[in-house]
């Protein structure tokens, strides 16, 4: 079965140039990773869940925010490397990433060591203008900033 998830991409316009929120995954895995490496905020969707509900809901999680009123446009979807189904939407908004509160996950590290500790779902974010926000996000999710640029020229 595919696993499929919903995520958020806020946008603003600063000095006539688009600038996207992007999220750093937090935990051991990612902390040495930079480029190739951040997401939109997305999560996973449940049985039963609306994808643009999941997408709202995952977006308050790892931003500790609500995402702002207004209209969402459709990104459509993309296929990740490792198979998962990433369905998307933008969103025009600002935020203070300097006040951003994830949720956390709880895993054992060291592996097999037998202690739980704790990391944030996301361990920063971060507004990149378009060409600089390709060259650090997952390789597939490139395809939502093009989508994005394509619809805010038209």
């Amino acid at each position: 079965m595919t696993v499929e998830s919903a995520g958020l991409v806020l946008y603003r316009v600063r000095d006539g140039k688009t600038e996207v929120l992007l999220v750093h995954p937090g935990g051991p895995f990612w902390k040495r990773r930079d480029e190739g490496a951040w997401s939109i905020p997305k999560g996973e969707i449940g049985p039963g869940e609306s994808r643009l509900d999941v997408a709202r809901r995952e977006f308050q999680e790892e931003l500790g925010v609500p995402l702002p009123e207004g209209e969402v446009l459709p990104l459509g979807s993309v296929r990740q490397a490792g198979g998962k189904v990433v369905h998307a939407w933008a969103a025009p908004g600002d935020l203070d990433v300097s006040r951003v509160s994830s949720s956390t996950f709880a895993i054992e590290w060291p592996p097999r060591s037998g202690r739980t500790q704790e990391f944030p779902e996301v361990d920063k974010a971060a507004w990149f203008d378009l060409d600089a926000a390709r060259r650090v996000i997952l390789a597939a999710q490139g395809a939502f900033l093009d989508r994005l640029e394509a619809q805010l020229s038209s």
